[in-house]
């Protein structure tokens, strides 16, 4: 026995434990109990992961109990742990452990602690019932779960108005998602009679034809949940605004958690998706299209934490890309290195805004890398990673995606193009974040400059170790050309993944080519964001008078959520005011249900007529009826 089920078992109990004792037990007990409940899961995950790979198939199966049966049709509550989920698993429990252990600092004078850490250990349950699920049932079960608890801490702050919208928003948004995903799931079982992942994938190639309308269009509505759970094209407006929680809630969507899940589900369903040609090349164009339009909208934006989310946004349609062109394996590369540097960079942010009492306007910052030294160092490895610099994290797990993009067979010059092009973006607005923020001339008034100072050890030590990892992560997969490492995440996945049709290979001096194109981008990009920022901010007051409408269009955000509020909002309020409202509920619904009572009171009133207290009228009613009565019997 694996006991699988006590990786999710942890998260659960700190749940039950802080959500239901916390108040009354105080903040020392919630503080042990919450991390200490991810720490179990990590240490699990890890004797699992060892277990998996040297299990027969790399796969470990474990049964709990039947959830429903009826006639062949048996749904159980099983966890799989395999090449993907073990990986997963790591990434979650592990980043999901620093991210506690960091808001032990961040949220020690919250007043609702434990509620915070209640949630937290929770979202963290349902992101790993999610990837240790066996069906599409229960995958759905921690799908929605992660679902509710994004609402439930974006909204933690839900006396502002602006957080209570951001977190209906996300789950509005959410919605839409699921019913491709549900959609998705009753076709599946009319096709296959299972909702077993390891069937479908194996049954696929046969019960299905290869480019057909059937498996086209369950793949299109498995897409469409995923763009709404990864944020991609046109439902990705809802994870800008989940900066509303917490910083460390932010950490942990964007980096290990609930944007990936769109992704997890598409690589684990690789063999039906290669299938679909036409699914394949919509994501690889919507990932490229959210890659580029996400990093436009980073350029301008002031906001850290918004900078980094629309660079999340970036980097998904990045991972996207790579599942379009079927270079599986690059894609869930770059989402273990994403997780490393996202959140190393967002946990780093929060440092920042706790040293600066929450200021997050990086135009009143500056300066501050002397006092901020732990902060800055590990940010600034962060950054390098994200911007593809050599050697670090990001540079293996992006070149690997700019290489497939080019060179696979449902790839081409255009989608490399866009990704190089946004690679070179990356660069420039992640170093502008780290010059305005850490450079320059001090903007900081007065009164936050005397009370700077570093973040406490329980936040500086989870930066520490996720630098680290920003670092030397990408050596894991290090690709071919180079040749001074295997790759060991093509070796680890090896037979995993469905493979597209292969063409003829391209050149070594090809690949090294435009690796050696995409650093030389990132460093040019690099000196422009040293050029602009690094000293005063004159240069770029004068190259934002010159571009006036490209900066208005960047920094609102192309204008997407006024169109969705024009396009939908609105008319949806109009609709829903004259015609739902007004014509059919007051005018149709209600009048039919107040037919009955309308019909009693007209009744009533007549009766009451001849209830006068007159004695003639009664007499006279009363011989009336007889004489009906008689005429009746005698006739």
């Amino acid at each position: 026995m694996s006991q699988i089920w006590l990786v999710p078992a942890f998260p659960l109990l700190g749940f039950l434990l802080n959500g239901f004792f916390g108040k009354f037990f105080g903040k020392r007990f919630v503080t042990i109990i919450a991390p200490a409940a991810v720490g179990f899961a990590f240490l699990q995950s890890l004797v699992l992961f060892f277990e998996m790979r040297a299990a027969d198939g790399h796969r470990l199966v474990e049964t709990l109990y039947t959830w429903m049966a009826t006639g062949s049709f048996q749904v159980d509550v099983a966890f799989q742990v395999d090449q993907l989920s073990g990986l997963y698993l790591l990434i979650i429990t592990g980043v999901g452990f620093l991210i506690h252990v960091y808001s032990i600092g961040y949220m020690g004078a919250e007043a609702g602690y434990y509620r915070y850490f209640a949630f937290l250990n929770l979202f963290i349950f349902f992101m790993l019932v999610l990837v240790l699920g066996d069906s599409f049932l229960l995958m759905f079960v921690g799908w929605e779960g992660v679902g509710l608890c994004s609402y439930l801490l974006i909204g933690y702050y839900f006396e502002k108005h602006s957080a209570a919208e951001a977190c209906k928003k996300a789950f509005l948004f959410n919605r839409v998602g699921d019913f491709g995903v549900l959609s998705a799931v009753m076709l599946i079982f009319v096709t296959f009679g299972t909702l077993n992942f390891n069937i479908v994938n194996a049954e696929a190639a046969t019960q299905l034809e290869s480019g057909g309308i059937l498996v086209t269009v369950i793949t299109l509505f498995l897409f469409l949940g995923a763009t709404g759970k990864s944020a991609q094209i046109p439902l990705y407006v809802w994870l800008p605004d989940a900066m509303e929680g917490p910083t460390p809630v932010s950490a942990l969507i964007h980096a290990a958690t609930m944007v990936t899940a769109g992704l997890y589900m598409v690589a684990r369903l690789s063999h039906l998706f290669v299938l679909a040609p036409f699914t394949m090349n919509m994501i690889a164009v919507i990932g490229a299209a959210t890659a580029l339009l996400a990093a436009t909208i980073a350029l301008t934006q002031t906001d850290i934490k918004r900078v980094l989310a629309y660079s999340t946004v970036s980097q998904l349609g990045y991972m996207f890309l790579a599942l379009g062109v079927g270079a599986f394996t690059a894609g869930i590369f770059h989402v273990m290195t994403h997780a490393f540097f996202k959140a190393l960079l967002f946990l780093g942010s929060g440092s920042v805004i706790h040293a600066m009492h929450h200021e997050q306007d990086m135009l009143r910052m500056g300066a501050l890398r002397k006092k901020l030294p732990v902060t800055y160092l590990t940010m600034l490895m962060g950054t390098l990673a994200i911007a593809g610099i050599p050697f670090f994290s990001g540079f293996f797990s992006k070149d690997e995606i700019l290489w497939k993009a080019f060179s696979s067979p449902l790839g081409g010059g255009g989608f490399w193009l866009i990704a190089f092009v946004t690679a070179g973006m990356t660069s420039f607005y992640m170093f502008r974040l780290i010059y305005l923020t850490f450079h320059g001339e001090s903007r900081v008034d007065s009164h936050t400059a005397e009370h700077l100072h570093e973040s406490p050890a329980v936040m500086t030590v989870p930066l520490v170790i996720l630098a680290v990892l920003s670092v030397f992560g990408g050596f894991f997969g290090v690709p071919h050309v180079l040749n001074f490492l295997p790759n060991g995440m093509e070796l680890y996945f090896k037979g995993f993944f469905a493979q597209v049709p292969e063409t003829t290979p391209g050149s070594a001096a090809a690949e090294i080519g435009l690796m050696v194109a995409s650093v030389l981008l990132a460093v040019i990009a690099w000196s422009l964001a040293h050029r602009y920022y690094s000293t005063s901010l004159d240069a770029v007051t004068a190259l934002r008078n010159r571009l006036q409408t490209t900066y208005r269009l960047s920094l609102n955000k192309w204008y997407v959520d006024e169109l969705y509020n024009a396009v939908i909002v609105q008319p949806g309020k109009l609709f829903s005011t004259f015609v739902l409202w007004k014509l059919i509920d007051q005018n149709i619904i209600d009048r039919l249900v107040l037919l009955p009572g309308n019909v009693a009171r007209g009744v009533g009133s007549g009766l009451r007529l001849a209830q006068n207290g007159v004695l003639q009228s009664y007499a006279l009613i009363f011989s009336l009826g007889a004489m009906l009565i008689l005429g009746f019997v005698l006739l």
